[in-house]
């Protein structure tokens, strides 16, 4: 039986290979953390590590932008080829300048980043915790908890409350109204920098909130309240509702805007607010493997911020953006020429309170609203009687609309900014008018509308009765002038009284005699129970050559008779006969003519 002795030597390099080797290891080479997701105290992160989510969807790491190289703590996406796209930076207007820098949590429970192992680049807000991680979440959300707490109303800090340029699925938009968060995006400085840019997009909280985007101080895109499943300046919303999920909160502890996807985690979207100031919605097609613009704000020239002024509505469908609404009429025409629309509309009649109306505007975007009062509580037609009976409100609309039904109240009391019309998609507006302004077209009580269309059918039918009266008094007036002048001519030609008694025979026998009746005195007073035909003195002048004794016959009960020259020249004088005249005659005449009418004449 062999033994085998090991010497001294032996022994310590077993020792050395075994033991101490391993140790050493894990006392020097760099410190990962306990999972793939997770960060604790005593453990830092390299410039060449990351932190990636559960289930592969984010991951958190150093990347670096400009040139110089200027490196930065970021969340990108993990699942998908990122190409650069960063949806979170930590200390985006303090990079680091050195390649040796790390990321930790900090003695005050707060995230620190550090240059060349000492010192601070950046940090987050201070906290305390008894045992704080850092954590992220497949959200996109990075977190410091406390290690056994995983409720996210706990968490001690997370990026969701310190958005940058982008806004993710889940993540809120807005306002946390008991501590004065307010989250909102800043643009990159340029596509190599992601420092805090010109252009921020955020809530303005007051009155009917809305979001505004600025460039600087100056506001230059506004979103249009909320209406039930879409902001009002958005009208392409209510559209996507099928492929996302669009949520506004408005409550006394928040106010935020946020969306979500359909499950399944194929479909990717963001919000970015662009370094050249536009609003975009980007969506990753998994089929083509890219990005692409799904919507954007600032498409065109209305949706600049107050471009046509007070009471004025943008339209792009004409050659002039800007137009006046009915009751409205240009401030200043010369700039309105000259396609400048921003001096506004002014009102054509002053406001009377209680005798005004409301004139409809259909597919609005609505007015400005950070002044506006909001009742959620009242339907369309109680909006309408609040604002009626407050002389100060100027106009009024459904506070939401939801699949075409209208409900709650929106009540203006300032003038009315940037608003615009759509083709469709947009949303009643009731503005206030004048009711002298206000025509058949607007909307006020239905007394007062049943008053106006009594008023105007009666003003109608009383002013056609009056044309009608001064046309047919006017057409008399000159049909006896014309009577007359012939009557006068007739008598200037008498030297030719043959052609001219021939002439009128002619216009007598043709039947152009109007009938008439007069008022005779003397021996024809009661020519009304006399059953015979009546007719013009202008005729009979005309058929008598103007009564020449020529043309008379004879004189009895009923005064002269006269002869028509025609028929006494043809051999007919007969004809003028009447039956009864006809019955002296001797018995061989035979009398088969038509009847001839004989007039009687009162000689005055």
């Amino acid at each position: 039986m062999r033994f085998t002795i090991f010497s001294s030597y032996n022994l310590i390099i077993i020792i050395t290979t075994f033991i101490i080797f391993p140790i050493s290891l894990l006392c020097f080479s760099p410190v990962f953390a306990a999972s793939p997701d997770t960060l604790i105290s005593s453990q830092s992160l390299s410039i060449n590590q990351t932190l990636i989510s559960s289930a592969n969807k984010f991951e958190l790491g150093f990347f670096s932008r400009g040139n110089p190289r200027k490196y930065y703590v970021g969340i990108w996406y993990k699942d998908i080829p990122s190409e650069g796209i960063i949806v979170w930076v930590a200390n985006r207007d303090a990079p680091s300048w050195s390649n040796s820098c790390t990321l930790m949590i900090g003695n005050q429970s707060n995230l620190v980043i550090l240059n060349d192992g000492s010192h601070v680049v950046w940090h987050s807000d201070k906290s305390t915790a008894q045992n704080p991680v850092l954590q992220l979440l497949d959200s996109g959300n990075l977190v410091i908890r406390e290690a056994e707490d995983h409720n996210p109303d706990n968490y001690i800090w997370q990026s969701f409350d310190h958005p940058t340029d982008t806004l993710i699925p889940g993540q809120k938009l807005g306002w946390n109204l008991k501590t004065g968060l307010d989250r909102f995006l800043t643009s990159w400085k340029d596509p190599d920098d992601p420092g805090s840019g010109n252009y921020t997009f955020n809530i303005d909280y007051h009155g009917d909130p809305e979001i505004y985007m600025r460039d600087g101080e100056q506001i230059i895109y506004r979103s249009g309240p909320w209406v039930g499943q879409r902001f009002s300046g958005v009208p392409e919303m209510a559209t996507t509702n099928n492929r996302f999920n669009f949520t506004f909160y408005r409550g006394e502890d928040e106010v935020y805007y946020t969306f979500e996807l359909p499950p399944g985690g194929e479909v990717k979207s963001r919000l970015t607010v662009t370094f050249d100031g536009f609003l975009k919605r980007w969506t990753w097609v998994p089929t083509t493997n890219q990005w692409v613009r799904y919507w954007y704000a600032r498409v065109d020239d209305c949706d600049s911020y107050r471009v046509c002024g007070s009471y004025g509505v943008c339209n792009t469908s004409g050659f002039f953006d800007c137009q006046c609404p009915q009751g409205f009429e240009p401030k200043d025409q010369q700039a309105w020429d000259l396609r400048d629309g921003s001096s506004g509309c002014a009102r054509k009649t002053e406001l009377d309170c209680g005798n005004d109306g409301f004139l409809k505007l259909v597919n609005m975007k609505l007015p400005e609203s950070r002044t506006a009062f909001v009742n959620d509580g009242l339907n369309l037609d109680q909006c309408r009687d609040m604002c009626k009976r407050n002389c100060s409100c100027t106009a009024f609309a459904n506070s939401e609309v939801i699949r075409g039904v209208g409900n709650g109240c929106v009540i203006w009391t300032d003038n009315l900014t940037d608003m615009r019309d759509y083709v469709q998609g947009g949303q009643d507006l009731y503005i206030r008018l004048a009711a002298s302004d206000l025509g058949a077209t607007g909307s006020g009580n239905r007394s007062d509308k049943i008053k106006k269309i009594a008023m105007g059918v009666g003003i109608s039918i009383a002013s056609a009765m009056i044309l009608v009266g001064l046309i047919t008094l006017i057409i008399s007036k000159r049909k006896r002038a014309q009577n007359m002048l012939l009557i006068r001519r007739t008598a200037d030609t008498r030297a030719s009284r043959a052609g001219t008694a021939e002439r009128s025979q002619e216009i007598l026998l043709s039947g152009q005699l109007m009938s008439s009746k007069r008022d005779y005195s003397g021996e024809t007073k009661n020519l009304d129970d006399v059953d015979l035909p009546i007719y013009d003195l202008y005729t009979l002048a005309v058929a008598t050559n103007n009564f020449d004794e020529a043309n008379k016959l004879g004189q009895g009960g009923f005064g002269r008779v006269y002869k028509s020259w025609k028929l006494w020249r043809e051999g007919k004088g007969t004809e003028l006969l009447d039956k009864v005249m006809g019955e002296s005659k001797q018995d061989d005449v035979s009398f088969t003519v038509n009847q001839v009418t004989v007039t009687t004449l009162n000689a005055r």
